[in-house]
C-alpha cells in the first residue's frame, strides 16, 4: 500500500492500515487504536493521517527494490524509507534560506537522533534513503542495529534457539549504541565515558564511521554534493559527532569550521566552502500541522 499525501481517516483507510500492521508492529497498532478511540468518542471530528514514507515516493525503482524473489514485491515488500516528515520540513527550510540546492542541486539530509537515517535528494526529490522496508535498516541507532548480515538471524536461531520475536526485540530494542556499548543508548553518556571505557569509544566510533560511509555512498548516487544538512537531537546538538563524521570528507568538498561547529551555528562550513554544511532544527510536528490544515481546507501557508 502506497500513500503519497496526507489523507482523511476513513473506515477504508483504517482497514488498510490494519492489514499492514505486520510491517510495523511497534507503532501502527497503537496509532490505529488511538484513531479508533477518537472515532468512537468523537465521530464528527475529522482525523488526518500523515505518512512518514510519503517523502520518498519519488525514489527510482532501483532504489526501492529488495534483492529477494520478485513475488514478495507484490505483497508490498520493498524499500519505503522513513523520517519523511522531517525531510520535507528540512527541504522547506532550505528553500526558505534561499539555498539553490533545494530546488536544483544535490542534498544529503542527515536526521540523526534516537532513530537515525539519511536521505539523498536531487532537485528537491528523494532518490534514496538509508531506512528501508522498516525503520530498523540503515545506520545503527540508539537501540536499533541498522543494516545487518541476514545470516545472523539463522545463526542465533541455531546456536541460542532465538525465536523470530526475540530476534526482532534484539535488533530493535537492544542493539545499536546500547548493544555495542553495553552502557547507554544516549550518545551524550557515551561521549562522557569514551576516554575511560573502550566500549563507549567503539560505539561512538562505529556511529560516526557508518554515518561517514552513508554520506559517501549518497554522494556517489547523487554524482556529487552541494549541501549537507544535520538535524535531529544528535545532528543539531552534538558538535563532536558532526566533526568526526565530516573529518576526511574533504575530497567531497565537505569542510567544517570548528568555531562555528562548536557554537551549533546554522552554517558550520567556511564561507568559501564548496559544500554548504548546515544545521537545521527539524520540526515534524509543525509539518504534520501544516499537512492537516491543508487537507482540512485551511490553506498550505498556515503556521503554528
Amino acid at each position: 500500500m502506497t500513500h503519497t499525501e496526507p489523507e482523511r481517516v476513513t473506515p477504508e483507510l483504517l482497514d488498510a492500515l490494519h492489514r499492514i500492521t505486520p510491517n510495523d508492529p511497534d507503532h501502527l497498532p497503537l496509532e490505529i487504536d488511538l484513531m479508533e478511540v477518537f472515532r468512537q468518542g468523537h465521530p464528527q471530528l475529522p482525523q488526518v493521517a500523515c505518512f512518514d514514507t510519503a517523502f520518498h515516493r519519488t525514489m527510482p525503482r532501483v532504489a526501492r527494490l529488495l534483492p529477494i524473489p520478485r513475488r514478495y514485491e507484490a505483497k508490498g515488500v520493498q524499500r519505503y524509507g522513513f523520517h519523511g516528515l522531517s525531510y520535507a520540513y528540512l527541504m522547506d527550510e532550505l528553500a526558505r534560506l534561499n539555498d539553490p540546492a533545494a530546488a536544483n542541486g544535490r542534498v544529503i539530509l542527515a536526521h540523526l537522533g534516537n532513530g537515525a537515517s539519511m536521505a539523498a535528494v536531487r532537485d528537491g526529490k528523494s532518490i534514496d534513503t538509508s531506512m528501508g522496508f522498516t525503520p530498523s535498516a540503515g545506520l545503527l541507532m540508539s537501540t536499533r542495529s541498522g543494516d545487518l548480515d541476514p545470516g545472523v538471524a539463522p545463526y542465533l536461531s541455531r546456536t541460542e534457539e532465538m525465536t523470530a520475536r526475540e530476534f526482532y526485540e534484539m535488533v530493535n530494542h537492544k542493539s545499536g549504541l546500547l548493544g555495542v556499548s553495553e552502557i547507554s543508548s544516549d550518545l551524550r553518556d557515551l561521549l562522557a565515558q569514551e576516554a575511560g571505557d573502550v566500549r563507549a569509544a567503539e560505539a561512538v566510533a562505529l556511529f560516526c564511521y557508518q554515518a561517514k560511509k552513508w554520506i559517501g555512498s549518497f554522494a556517489a548516487a547523487l554524482g556529487g554534493l552541494d549541501t549537507l544538512v544535520f538535524a535531529g537531537g544528535i545532528g543539531e546538538n552534538a558538535s563532536p559527532i558532526r566533526e568526526r563524521i565530516c573529518d576526511g570528507l574533504g575530497f567531497l568538498g565537505i569542510e567544517v569550521d570548528q568555531k562555528r561547529n562548536a557554537k551549533n551555528a546554522p552554517l558550520i562550513s567556511p564561507d568559501a566552502g564548496r559544500v554548504k554544511v548546515r544545521i537545521i532544527r527539524t520540526d515534524e510536528e509543525l509539518m504534520i500541522a501544516r499537512s492537516v490544515a491543508r487537507v482540512l481546507g485551511f490553506g498550505s501557508t498556515w503556521e503554528a
